[in-house]
Parts: structure tokens; C-alpha cells; sequence
């Protein structure tokens, strides 16, 4: 077994030792709904990198991991929220019935609202056990690339029904706080729990930034190439319901364009980073996996 399926083993195990055990007669339908979610596999990207980024100072994974745990259940209660009929509204997420087709809307809002504040409260135990400036530091990045600056903020123009005056502009504002926010947050908080210097972190910020965004795009272009059966969820949805998305707006073969060009500045960073000292071998594998994913 590889060292990353190693890796996704303990992610695995630490997310699922995370949910409360309660019982539907104290309100634990909610955590059953959450369960279905967090537990329903993924690429578990955002860990990754977060667990791989503190590794590369040296910080053991047992401190690493309540951080990277805590952001993978907010990407997982920002799915469960964004397959709502009142955002995206749409029936299947990783190959099966989406959350609030499986436990109804209600149960799927509650579940999503739980995992937020297990989040926090993952993050904030952490720090209580050791209540360092690093870890106070790494739960605020996670905390603000989730909130109104980041995630939040994305999904909020996302939603917004008129077409913006200026859309190129307004399609990348979206997509760095609706996506790249947390993708960034990942490897900056892994920086900020090993003390990484500000030339360090300006090279790792050029990588993630970069990184998070060729996500986005390489989202866009899946929604036109792929199929249901190999994403796990709808496709051909971004031209049907009219979304402003970098194929919807340029076309595809611009976008596969847009797409090189900004995983080479991603890479540009992490050759920075590698030119200051670290081993960027972990990270430059999963740039190379997100450059040929093809789900």
C-alpha cells in the first residue's frame, strides 16, 4: 500500500472519530446525515495538502491533523448546503442521492450547520490542548477562507441572478473565494503550524493560490467533458442553468489554455519554495495528480 493510501486511511479514520455519538432520541438523525457526507469518500484534497504542507516542517501529523480534519468537514457542509434545491439543487454527489435527497432538506441543512461547528470545535480543543500562536493562527486562516472573505462571499456571487458588468473579473473573484479560498487556506494553515518565514509563505500563497483556481477551471471543463457516471454528480448543468463559468464564458479550448498557464504559476511556486530550502516532493505530486485528474 502506497504512502498516500496510507494517508487517506488515517484522514478516513480520524473524520469518522470525529462525529458525536448520539442517538435520534437526543437528535442524532442530523449526525447520521453528516455521517452520510463526511464519510462518503472524496478526493480529500484539502487534508492533503494541509497534512503534507505541515509535514514538510516538520510538524507531526497528530498536530496537523485536527486542522485538516476541520477543514474537510467544512468543504463537506459547503456540498451537502450547495446541493440544496436554493443553490445549485442537485440530486447526486459521489455516485449516489445527495444529502438532502437522502435525509431531506431540513436534516441536510442541520447536518451541514453541525459540521461547521464540529469544525470549530475540532480546531478549537486543539488549541485548547496547546494554545501556541501557530495553531490560533492555522484555525484563523481556515476560519476566514470559510467565512464571508472566502467561501462564503464566492457562493454569495455565485448565486447572484443579473450578470455582472465586468464578468471576467467577476468569474475570477467567484472562484478564488468559492474554491480557491480553502484549497489556499490548506497549505497556508500547514505553513502557519510550522512557522514557515514570509518568503516562504509568499511562495506557498503563489502555489495555492494558483492551485485553487486550475482546480476551478479544471471543474469547468469536466462539466462538458466528463460524464455522471465518472464525476458522481450532474453534468452539463453549468450551460443549462446559465452559470458564469470559465467554459461557459470563453469556451472550452480558452479554458484548457487558462488552465496550463495557471498550473505553471503554480508550479512556479513551488519552485520557490523549493529554491528556499524545503522538499516539495509531497506537494508536486499532488500537483501532478490535479493536472491529469480527469474526475
Amino acid at each position: 500500500m502506497t504512502a498516500d493510501h496510507l494517508l487517506l486511511e488515517r484522514i478516513e479514520s480520524a473524520l469518522s472519530g470525529l462525529l458525536p455519538a448520539i442517538s435520534k432520541m437526543e437528535g442524532g438523525r442530523a449526525v447520521e446525515a453528516a455521517a452520510y457526507s463526511l464519510t462518503a469518500g472524496g478526493k480529500r484534497i484539502r487534508p492533503t495538502l494541509l497534512l503534507r504542507t505541515a509535514a514538510m516542517f516538520d510538524i507531526e501529523e497528530t498536530v496537523a491533523m485536527p486542522f485538516a480534519a476541520a477543514l474537510e468537514m467544512i468543504h463537506t457542509y459547503s456540498l451537502i448546503h450547495d446541493d440544496l434545491p436554493a443553490m445549485d439543487d442537485d440530486d447526486t454527489r459521489r455516485g449516489r442521492p445527495s444529502n438532502h435527497k437522502a435525509f431531506g432538506e431540513a436534516n441536510a441543512i442541520l447536518a451541514g450547520d453541525g459540521l461547521l461547528n464540529l469544525a470549530y470545535e475540532t480546531m478549537l480543543a486543539a488549541i485548547r490542548d496547546n494554545p501556541d500562536e501557530k495553531r490560533i493562527e492555522a484555525a484563523s486562516i481556515i476560519g476566514r477562507a470559510a467565512g464571508f472573505h472566502g467561501m462564503i462571499g464566492g457562493q454569495c456571487l455565485d448565486l447572484e441572478e443579473e450578470r455582472p458588468h465586468d464578468p471576467e473579473q467577476a468569474l475570477r473573484l467567484i472562484q478564488q473565494k468559492k474554491t480557491g479560498a480553502l484549497i489556499s487556506a490548506a497549505v497556508l494553515a500547514g505553513a502557519a503550524l510550522g512557522g514557515a518565514s514570509d518568503d516562504v509563505r509568499e511562495a506557498l500563497l503563489l502555489f495555492s493560490d494558483n492551485l485553487g483556481l486550475a482546480f476551478q477551471i479544471k471543474d469547468d471543463l469536466l462539466d462538458v467533458q466528463s460524464t455522471s457516471k465518472k464525476l458522481g454528480k450532474t453534468v452539463g448543468k453549468d450551460q443549462r442553468d446559465d452559470k458564469l463559468t470559465f467554459v461557459t464564458w470563453y469556451g472550452e479550448a480558452k479554458a484548457e489554455r487558462f488552465f496550463s498557464e495557471t498550473m505553471q504559476r503554480a508550479k512556479e511556486g513551488l519552485e520557490r519554495a523549493a529554491k528556499a530550502g524545503l522538499d516539495v516532493t509531497d506537494l508536486a505530486s499532488i500537483w501532478h495528480y490535479l493536472e491529469q485528474r480527469d474526475y
